[in-house]
């Protein structure tokens, strides 16, 4: 029988088809689109092969997209009518019951068993990388961890993947807090495979928890060639860009990004790169910046999409969209929709569970923020802000629902709680102009002008080292 470049058997998979599956493999590490039509060769050279299979199922869940999720559970139903299990290998069996966990709704349990195969086949790449995945669409920053840091020990970093899995390894370390080792094992990736865009963007984080926004800017500008087009983060790498521009006060040039890099006419309507869109707009909305016609469009794109309950972190950035453009009718109806998915009952899948316990919260939240229903913002939030990492995303991306909490209690001069979710801030991240002028109009508000006025003074400067580091 067959096997892969580490010697795991592939059945039902001859050698042309072997050669397509590791092709698709390489192409997903490094998140190459490539991989849709490398995946298509395996199973066009090879039908019934099981891994082929397996890896069409995955390919087909990782989008976070509800229509291309349906199909691959429907071609994977159907290679199951005629697949034998006495066929397969025990490793093969295992990703079978992963991938049917995950179409089935139950991806905790399609990460516990592909851990299960990490334990055993170390070397199994895509377990790693699917896995590794499934720990970041659950928010569980510790097995973001530990899932690599489990196999790393057993890879010879002369092999052409060890890079990507260090790459691995170090978000999940910098999602783990441990910022210092995770950009070095971070930067050791990206020495190994200049165009590793995961490894990079692992890197991007660290400088991003730690309020290092010019040496963000600067780190993405000298390796725009490597990660800036023909990649499937391209667009969420230029949202973190986005993020120091903010932080460096230039609006101009953080819509400019907007406009050609993350939204705009021939945009694919994508479910991540819609949620990166509008989790820009948010903050700008936060901050009462002019935004044009951008969330309308955006808005539109969302409505487009007509999405069912499927994933609740996606269904939460639909919402900023809608209120982001003032249409809060449709961001009421997605409400209403999810609330009814909750209320029918049947089987508490993951989503189920997410939506109910934090999206349907958040979701609420948003709506009442566009309401100017401060107050209530606080209520909805306050409970639930330690637990979002449940229903997924990084530490970056729901630092928008912890501002929008922090921006809830300053308009609604909840002074003590404001003054006690800045001092969390400021005491992580310093280095953070947004922390220091939100400091100030909380001084503002207290009637405490000297501080505010040294808080705008400290932001002030902290900008201009950003705002020295953009280029144009």
């Amino acid at each position: 029988m067959p096997g892969d470049r580490h010697g795991h058997p592939m059945s039902r998979t001859g050698p042309e088809a072997v050669a397509s599956y590791e092709q698709a493999l390489d192409h997903l590490l490094f998140f190459r689109p490539e991989v849709a039509d490398a995946s298509g060769r395996v199973l066009a050279e090879a039908p019934r092969s099981v891994m082929g299979n397996v890896l069409a199922a995955h390919l087909g869940l990782l989008g976070t997209e509800e229509k291309d999720a349906a199909e691959a559970r429907t071609a994977f139903e159907r290679f199951k009518e005629h697949a034998h299990r006495g066929e397969m290998t025990p490793r093969e069996r295992m990703h079978v019951a992963a991938a049917t966990s995950w179409l089935n709704g139950d991806i905790h349990r399609a990460g516990r068993v592909l851990g299960e195969i990490s334990v055993e086949y170390p070397h199994d790449a895509l377990a790693l990388a699917v896995g590794h995945q499934i720990d970041f669409f659950t928010g569980d920053a510790p097995r973001l961890r530990d899932r690599i840091g489990g196999a790393l020990s057993a890879w010879d970093p002369s092999d052409p993947h060890y890079g990507p899995v260090l790459g691995m390894y170090a978000f999940g370390l910098e999602e783990s807090g441990h910022y210092e080792q995770a950009r070095e094992a971070g930067l050791e990736a990206v020495d190994r495979g200049p165009r590793d865009v995961w490894a990079i963007h692992a890197v991007v984080h660290t400088y991003e928890m730690q309020g290092r926004f010019a040496d963000g800017i600067r780190y993405l500008d000298t390796r725009a060639d490597a990660w800036a087009t023909g990649n499937y983060l391209n667009v969420h790498n230029w949202w973190h860009y986005c993020l120091y521009a903010l932080e460096a006060g230039d609006t101009p040039r953080v819509l400019e990004i907007y406009d050609a890099a993350l939204h705009h006419a021939q945009s694919p309507g994508a479910a991540m790169e819609l949620l990166d869109a509008a989790a820009l707009l948010w903050r700008l909305h936060l901050a009462d910046a002019e935004t044009g016609e951008r969330g309308a469009r955006l808005a539109d794109a969302w409505a487009a999409r007509h999405d069912g309950a499927y994933y609740a972190f996606n269904d939460v950035h639909a919402v900023m969209a809608y209120v982001c453009a003032g249409r809060l009718a449709e961001a009421e109806r997605l409400v209403r929709a999810r609330e009814a998915y909750v209320a029918v009952g049947g089987p508490r899948t993951a989503n189920r569970a997410m939506t109910a316990d934090i999206g349907l919260p958040v979701c609420r939240a948003l709506v009442a923020y566009g309401r100017g229903h401060y107050d209530e913002v606080v209520d909805l939030l306050l409970p639930v802000r330690h637990r979002l990492g449940e229903y997924g995303g990084s530490h970056a991306q729901r630092d928008a629902v912890h501002k929008t909490l922090l921006e809830a209690t300053l308009r609604a001069e909840h002074h003590a709680l404001a003054r006690t979710l800045l001092s969390e801030r400021i005491n992580l991240r310093p280095v953070c102009p947004y922390n220091w002028l939100a400091q100030a109009r909380l001084a503002d508000g207290l009637g405490q002008g000297a501080q505010a006025a040294a808080a705008r003074t400290k932001a002030a400067d902290q900008a201009a080292e950003g705002a020295a580091a953009l280029k144009r």
